[in-house]
């Protein structure tokens, strides 16, 4: 499949999990909220790292996830951030005992759609000249 291909169906993905995670959210589901805003933290950066780069790595260290979308160009590193915080819990939504609070969980959907709804609508993924990622409907 072509990176641009990949790219559409990673960012698809990253909407679907946005979806989730607003609608465990509203059901005070917040472990699960945050567990998938983080995949659609995730499958945004696997989009953008194929929109810009033709590439995206698959590891199950998401620290070198972070490091690729820092080495993407300017859009990358401006999500680079966002996707750090969201990976920071990960393990407290998904493995550990303790559960992420109602803020924490609101946080993660906040900074899950900063990178997901950045392109809104649907139609082909396009890298504009200062590298901001979008589509045109």
């Amino acid at each position: 499949m072509p990176a641009l291909d990949d790219a559409r169906a990673h960012l698809a993905k990253a909407r679907e999990f946005l979806e989730a995670a607003e609608l465990n959210n509203d059901l005070q589901l917040y472990n699960a909220a945050a567990s998938n805003a983080v995949t659609s933290g995730i499958n945004s950066k696997d989009a953008i790292c194929l929109a810009l780069t033709g590439q995206a790595r698959k590891s199950d260290n998401h620290a070198e996830a972070v490091v690729e979308l820092k080495r993407a160009g300017a859009a990358g590193r401006d999500s680079s951030t966002t996707l750090s915080r969201l990976l920071k819990l990960k393990s407290k939504s998904q493995y550990q005992a303790s559960s992420v609070s109602a803020a924490d969980a609101a946080k993660s959907i906040d900074w899950a759609a900063r990178r997901c709804c950045s392109v809104r609508c649907p139609g082909d993924l396009r890298v504009m000249p200062d590298w901001r990622l979008w589509t045109q409907g």
